[in-house]
Formats: C-alpha cells, sequence, structure tokens
C-alpha cells in the first residue's frame, strides 16, 4: 500500500484559486462593513457628547456647550466639527471656553477625510440651557442637522445628527430621514 504525503499540483492550485475567488468576494464587502461601523460610531460619539451635555446642563443648573476646536483647548468658532470638539459648562453663557471654565470632555479629531458639517454652515457650537433646552439665537424652526461623510462621500455611508430645539437628539440617515443628505 503506497501512503501519500502533501498535496498534488492540481489540489494546491483548486485551493489557491477558491481562496482568491472568496478573498475577491469578500475584501469589498469587509471594507463597506467596516467604513460602516466607523461612521456610526463617530456620529454616535457626537450624539453620546451631545446628551452629555444637556444632561450636565440639567444637573449643574447652567449651560453646557459643545463646540468644534481644532486645539482641545479653544473653541475654533468653525462649523467644521471634523477636527474635534469640547464639551465645557458654561455658566457665562458666551459659548467660548473661559480659563475657569471645567472642560467635561475633549474629543479629538475624526479619521482622516471624513467630515462633520453642520447642514447649514453657521453652527460653530451647540449650547444647552438649565432646562435642557438648546439655545441658540439663530436656531432655524426645523432645528440643526449635523452631515457626516466618508473621505469618498459614499451616500451609504452618510450619517447625520439632528438636534431639535427643545433639546432632543437623534441620528439619521439618508434612508431615514430627508433632511439627512
Amino acid at each position: 500500500m503506497k501512503v501519500s504525503a502533501g498535496f498534488s499540483l492540481i489540489e494546491l492550485v483548486s485551493v489557491i484559486l477558491i481562496a482568491t475567488i472568496l478573498m475577491t468576494l469578500g475584501v469589498p464587502s469587509y471594507r463597506a462593513f467596516t467604513s460602516s461601523n466607523r461612521m456610526s460610531a463617530e456620529i454616535n460619539g457626537l450624539l453620546g457628547d451631545m446628551q452629555f451635555a444637556r444632561s450636565e446642563a440639567i444637573r449643574e443648573g447652567r449651560t453646557v456647550t459643545v463646540c468644534s476646536s481644532a486645539d482641545g483647548a479653544t473653541c475654533s468658532g468653525s462649523s467644521n466639527w471634523s477636527t474635534g470638539r469640547i464639551v465645557f459648562s458654561d455658566p457665562t453663557n458666551v459659548g467660548v471656553v473661559d480659563p475657569t471654565e471645567t472642560k467635561l470632555r475633549v474629543q479629538a479629531k475624526l479619521q482622516s477625510g471624513d467630515t462633520l458639517t453642520d447642514t447649514s454652515g453657521t453652527v460653530p457650537a451647540a449650547t444647552f440651557n438649565r432646562a435642557g433646552l438648546l439655545s441658540i439665537a439663530a436656531l432655524p424652526a426645523a432645528g440643526i442637522t449635523m452631515s457626516l461623510h466618508d473621505s469618498r462621500d459614499t451616500a451609504a455611508f452618510t450619517r447625520c445628527l439632528w438636534i431639535g430645539s427643545l433639546g432632543l437628539v437623534t441620528t439619521q440617515t439618508p434612508a431615514t430621514a430627508a433632511g439627512c443628505r
């Protein structure tokens, strides 16, 4: 009886061919899966910061502000939130981090290429008053929608955060909300 050790060339080529086909099908799906999850995590991080700011405003009985920040120390005054953000107690209600004010959270910038902006292009900060209401001087009646896009601006990965005047904060996708784009 002859015992064979190893694989024949035909068996080896067949296995490599099958592995190549599976990788060709699997890698794009994996890339889409990881991009979708990253975008969801980034918008959920912002959602968490907004909800935290609102709850701290109610708990502390004074205003709490979330603002875009490029350096993690001061508000940038920009409606581009991709550079990072700060959540801070704002008892003076000016929307600017003063040296005496407490920074509650500091978030780093988003992954390179991802963009987070408010659709109106005019909201550099969101301030919640002691009742938990959003207090922005020129607040649109429909609230604020912030859009998160990946580096390729793929509609399937777009995520939005909607903030209403009563302080309600929710996440959306283009499929679930007309204002999310």
